[in-house]
């Protein structure tokens, strides 16, 4: 292959004089902003080349939830392609030939989405219509004749392989998969699966089918303890690569070789690589880094082996990357904790980059936000725990904040860098917030991982009350005015703080967080049946002796320690976290004579995506927390 270098054109984006002014103005003297205002931000995702790359393909919620727009790459022009006004639409790609357009959509987040056609004359079909059975699109083939997408319509609990042809739009079933594993890389010719058993949330096994001989053969070392992912097969057949952190605390890219058997290390850093795939030609290798909780982005020239040189965004980081089939021009996703997630387009020949959105509210001055910071405290133990850290502009010694302990979803989540307009929206209006990553969170190494594997509601728990005590010794907050915020798992611990540690926080804002674990565990979606036993691994398995201390762990069933004032957001269809989890912990509470709000929205699952909903949801907590944390009641 020919060696090719590329150059990149200098790119003035370099703040000017008279902006840097600006900047420390606006530091200076800031305004504050309505909810209202905050949600009026634009979100977009994907980014999708169409066929003669004269188009993206993009997502965003403009209308109040997500629906599909192309964007003309000429003219800039961004045109509506869906018009739902209910159920949020994820735009998948423009067929391989013209510019129909796939996407999947479930109905007001049950989560079982379907997969559906947009023809150019804006006819929809539901390529998926088996009523209750879940879709998921995996690739196109490269003789664009087809695409392979994974089903449970045959049996709720696993995920066949199935290939639609675009000419009838029948789908034929390639694999049947009555093990339950993983289906995660194909090969180009369709002959080799690369498929995951989990064994634990910490300990997977990778393996290769071969539909031609029906061989099952095991690729990962006997009992490793380690996880595999695979990614991608080479072009050629020749490789199939692959994600592990097998002899290492960190994720690293490495191969197979389908001929020797021989595997191979390819990158690695002292970070985890989050993912990596070759561009449609393989020309570029791109790997996507978990950088202290920042993305880094690397491409490499794979006929040279040289890092490809890119623009710097001061300020910003790039998300991610999608390179189109020609291989000359590359959609960027570019954002920061001050503003939301923009495309830009860039082209490797000229070095050109032009930003193609605005994300950001325009009423929104971004320098009246503020940066996170990457900070660490010392836990109870002398464990170093990695935070996300949002300082108000208005916190001072003579003007205290109040603050929140912020904990992230899971288990096993990660609080990043990144725009999100809640956090935002409280800081802007005086709150500190430390979003913490306790133990047991990813992106630290295995170790760190794995240090809270049945010990939630203990462990983790103790992370977060030192959270507090680490933000009560700052001389710009107000330790008597710190609460706890957090969804999901997160909300979880909101509920174990303030049940098991009653004293610690002033008032907790519970997002459809778990309080009974022995309901969540035994009702559980059917098609996590491949990660139930790694799930039980890890939080304890409720049909057996472990149902003690799930029980013990449960806020629901100690709710009578609570005393402080409690908020409850929740979506009726979660399916993760059902509504009765809220309804049950709400009433429980409310019995302790103690302050309970609670916010029920009968159109949404397990996170909230209709703006409608984020504006009351949203805008209640900082009604919740003015009152019961501040201490400024309305009227």
């Amino acid at each position: 292959m020919k060696k090719i270098l590329l150059t990149v054109l200098s790119i003035p984006i370099l703040m000017s004089c008279s902006d840097s002014k600006k900047q420390e103005q606006a530091d200076e003297a800031f305004e504050t902003y309505t909810i209202e205002q905050f949600y009026e931000n634009v979100s977009y995702y994907g980014g999708a080349f169409s066929p003669d790359e004269s188009k993206l393909l993009v997502g965003n919620n403009s209308t109040g939830v997500f629906n599909a727009y192309e964007i003309d790459l000429a003219s800039g022009t961004e045109t509506a392609l869906t018009q739902s006004d209910s159920n949020s639409i994820w735009a998948v790609s423009y067929f391989p030939e013209d510019e129909r357009i796939l996407y999947q959509s479930d109905n007001d987040g049950d989560e079982i989405d379907h997969i559906y056609v947009r023809q150019t004359d804006g006819t929809v079909e539901d390529l998926t219509p088996v009523e209750g059975a879940k879709a998921n699109f995996m690739k196109w083939q490269r003789d664009n004749k087809s695409f392979l997408f994974t089903s449970n319509q045959r049996e709720p609990r696993f995920f066949d392989l199935y290939e639609m042809d675009l000419e009838t739009f029948s789908p034929g079933m390639l694999y049947q998969n009555d093990m339950g594993l993983d289906i995660s890389a194909v090969s180009v010719d369709k002959r080799y699966l690369a498929l995951v058993k989990n064994i634990t949330t910490s300990k997977s096994e990778m393996h290769l089918f071969d539909r031609e001989t029906d061989e099952l053969t095991q690729l990962s070392p006997a009992g490793a303890e380690a996880t595999f992912s695979p990614q991608f097969f080479s072009l050629d057949g020749e490789f199939l690569y692959y994600l592990t952190n097998l002899d290492d605390e960190f994720t690293y890219l490495s191969r197979y070789n389908m001929s020797s058997g021989a595997t191979e290390k390819v990158f690695g850093t002292n970070w985890d690589v989050w993912y990596a795939y070759h561009t449609h030609n393989e020309k570029y290798r791109i790997i996507g880094i978990n950088a202290d909780g920042r993305t880094e982005i690397k491409i490499f020239d794979l006929a040279s082996g040289e890092e490809v040189a890119f623009p710097e965004m001061p300020g910003k980081d790039i998300k991610g990357v999608n390179v189109s089939d020609s291989e000359t021009l590359v959609r960027l996703t570019v954002g920061s904790s001050k503003s939301p997630n923009d495309i830009y387009l860039y082209n490797f020949e000229t070095g050109s980059l032009e930003k193609l959105t605005d994300a950001l509210n325009p009423d929104i001055n971004a320098g009246h936000l503020v940066d996170a910071e990457v900070i660490r405290y010392e836990s109870y133990d002398g464990l170093e725990i990695p935070s996300i850290y949002y300082k108000p502009k208005n916190a001072s010694a003579d003007n205290k904040a109040p603050a929140l302990v912020w904990v992230h979803g899971g288990p096993g989540g990660q609080s990043r860098v990144g725009y999100f307009s809640l956090i935002q929206y409280l800081v802007n209006h005086g709150y500190a917030i430390l979003a913490v990553n306790n133990r047991g969170s990813s992106g630290y190494g295995k170790t760190f991982y794995e240090m809270d594997n049945q010990k939630h509601g203990d462990v983790d728990l103790k992370d977060c009350v030192a959270a507090k005590e680490y933000l009560a010794g700052l001389e710009y907050i107000d330790g008597e005015k710190i609460g706890i915020i957090g969804g999901s798992y997160g909300g979880y611990m909101v509920m174990a703080a303030l049940t098991f540690e009653p004293e610690v926080f002033e008032a907790g804002v519970n997002i459809f967080g778990v309080t009974n674990w022995l309901r969540t565990l035994r009702s559980i979606p059917p098609y996590w049946e491949s990660f139930r036993e790694a799930l039980y691994d890890e939080m304890g398995n409720p049909n057996t002796e472990d149902s003690v201390r799930l029980y013990n762990i449960s806020p629901l069933f100690h709710a009578d320690q609570v005393t402080k004032p409690l908020m409850v957001l929740q979506g009726a269809n979660d399916p993760r976290v059902l509504q009765v989890e809220s309804d049950e912990i709400v009433e429980a509470v409310k019995a302790n004579d103690v302050p309970v709000v609670y916010e029920l929205y009968p159109d949404e699952g397990h996170g909230f995506v209709k703006k409608e909903n984020e504006i009351k949801g949203y805008g209640r907590i900082k009604e919740f927390l003015d009152e019961y944390l501040k201490g400024e009641k309305e009227g």
